[in-house]
């Protein structure tokens, strides 16, 4: 090897450094963690963020629990402010009428009767479940875990938010009913 070619070589590798470095900040890691958000958003308040697959759990002032989450298709996103009025642990799931429509195959053994999968690790819905409401009605949007744990970091649902099922319980544990969430 030339000398000459020794030193441009480093100077590439070198000038490539702060930008592989930059890219592995910004990779999605859906551990939760204690990160810094700004001062303005109330303790205890729940904000999720689509674009970045991530569910922030205010803990303090400028300080929140991160976790990774999934989050539903192009148009079937929910946005917007709700309340949890309810939690459920092992929650019983049916899809909704419209998930039906859009999925008759997918769906079919729900097709004309009331039937409900119940709970346990085999339902979509995981291990617990937050119901979110506005005005007093129930938005059928849920932050649940999920029998998919490949989905977190994508958008694939039905517009629900999904969480691993140890990070779901654990915010479970955390949120009590009445807890304000935020989709922005």
């Amino acid at each position: 090897m030339h000398r000459r070619t020794f030193i441009a070589g480093t100077l590439a590798t070198a000038a490539m450094a702060p930008q592989a470095a930059s890219a592995q900040a910004i990779a999605f890691d859906p551990t939760p963690q204690l990160v810094r958000i700004k001062k303005n958003y109330q303790v205890g308040e729940l904000l999720i963020l689509p674009r970045s697959y991530y569910l922030y759990f205010v803990t303090a002032p400028g300080q929140a629990m991160r976790y990774g989450v999934g989050v539903g298709k192009a148009g079937l996103e929910f946005t917007g402010s709700a309340v949890i009025q309810v939690k459920k642990e092992w929650p019983t799931w049916r899809p909704t009428d419209e998930m039906i429509e859009r999925e008759p195959e997918t769906y079919k053994r729900f097709i004309g009767n009331t039937e409900a999968q119940p709970g346990g690790p085999d339902n979509p819905l995981g291990a617990r479940a937050l119901y979110l409401f506005q005005n007093g009605k129930d938005t059928y949007f849920r932050i649940h875990g999920t029998t998919a744990p490949k989905s977190i970091g994508r958008s694939v649902s039905n517009g629900c938010i999904r969480m691993l099922n140890e990070h779901v319980m654990d915010l479970y544990q955390r949120v009590p009913i009445g807890t304000r969430v935020t989709v922005l």
